[in-house]
């Protein structure tokens, strides 16, 4: 059996100064009103296991007002093994133990790997690029310790760069940054190349599922240079070098003028296409939520192939927001024997049969709940 969820505990975690639930199952829906702090519980299970939140929050607004730290742990189960993961909130960082020993967070990346579905991420289809590099770094970063570092790595040099061209920088220092720029910037765009190679089969599958075969999707990853490209050729981590440096030449002037990097993976792009169609122009609201979702389902599916772990799934108010035929996808993924945490406000967005099977936990406006088991 894989890992599994058996018990979660908040201390002094965002509107908590207590929350426990033990002996958890398969499938827990947290039930009450807006405000009664059903997110809060998401965003602290994926703290613990994609050890990030959807909120991009810092960690001072994580502690509950008034204490210095936060403390979330879990018991995690299965494989014939016993886990206990904690992690302390405290100023500016993140303290980890596993099973009491002290380890890095970024350590526990893959541990107990997660997806998390939230009514933001429906503006996965219409909103920014950045929103869409940031799904796919956070998914890369659960799988691959080495892309986390390089992802972190290529964040880093990218605000040195925009700190020293809003200076009239030295051009000895600028080109220094700029070699940075090209070897992490390439390294991270074959990870991300790669990972959405293995990401766009089973979205574009469970798309056409969805869609009942009516309409195909066409998912593309673009790196900076080939944006004007329908779909990226396959590049070397040389080639991917060599077209960084060719455009940092000829952008460099436009760089200094504008006071910014412009060069690089920050401006790489996904695209999605439904029958040949740009779905972000032309697709309609329907469309766009079924591209959203299947990008969740692939996310799970491509954890499952690359990990031989079925991620948690965190769904924080999102069957409110689906129509029935993608609830019904949901569910249907959900029955497979994924571990699921659920929020919502109204239960008649359920099937009977499902909850019956489920453990629903109504939180009636309480924040202290440290006796619920």
């Amino acid at each position: 059996m894989a890992l599994r969820i058996t018990s979660l505990d908040l201390q002094r975690f965002r509107s908590y100064e207590r929350f426990t639930l033990d002996d958890i199952g398969m499938l827990t829906v947290f039930s009450g009103p807006n405000a009664v702090g059903k997110t809060n519980i998401i965003e602290g299970i994926q703290l613990l296991t994609a050890l990030t939140t959807f909120r991009n929050a810092p960690i001072r607004e994580l502690v509950h007002h008034g204490n210095e730290n936060a403390l979330i742990a879990a018991d995690y189960e299965g494989d014939g093994r016993e886990l206990e993961v904690r992690l302390t909130l405290a100023e500016h960082a993140k303290r980890a133990t596993l099973n009491g020993k002290a380890k890095r967070a970024a350590d526990l990346k893959g541990l107990m790997p997660s997806v998390t579905f939230t009514p933001d991420d429906l503006d996965l289809v219409k909103g920014s690029m950045s929103k869409r590099r940031h799904e796919l770094d956070v998914l890369g970063s659960q799988l691959h310790k080495n892309y986390h570092l390089i992802q972190k790595d290529y964040e880093k040099v990218v605000r040195h760069k925009n700190r020293l061209l809003k200076e009239a920088p030295d051009p000895l220092m600028l080109a220094s940054i700029d070699q940075m720029v090209v070897e992490v910037g390439s390294q991270l765009c074959c990870y991300r190349a790669a990972l959405f190679e293995k990401l766009a089969a089973p979205l574009q599958r469970i798309y056409g599922e969805i869609a009942q075969g009516r309409e195909e999707l066409q998912a593309s990853y673009l790196p900076s240079w080939a944006l004007e490209e329908e779909g990226a050729a396959p590049f070397t981590r040389e080639e991917a070098r060599a077209f960084l440096e060719r455009d940092l030449v000829a952008r460099s002037s436009e760089e200094l003028r504008r006071g910014r990097a412009l060069v690089g993976p920050q401006k790489d792009a996904i695209r999605f296409r439904i029958d040949g169609h740009d779905a972000e122009a032309f697709g309609s609201q329907g469309q766009q939520r079924s591209i959203v979702l299947a990008w969740k389902l692939a996310e799970a599916a491509t954890i499952e192939e690359m990990l031989e772990q079925s991620p948690v799934l965190l769904l924080d108010d999102v069957m409110s927001e689906l129509d029935g035929a993608r609830r019904e996808a949901l569910v249907t993924y959900i029955a497979r024997d994924v571990q699921t945490f659920i929020t919502t406000a109204n239960l008649a967005y359920f099937d009977p049969t499902m909850l019956k099977d489920a453990r629903v936990v109504d939180l009636q406006g309480k924040t202290d709940l440290s006796t619920l088991s």
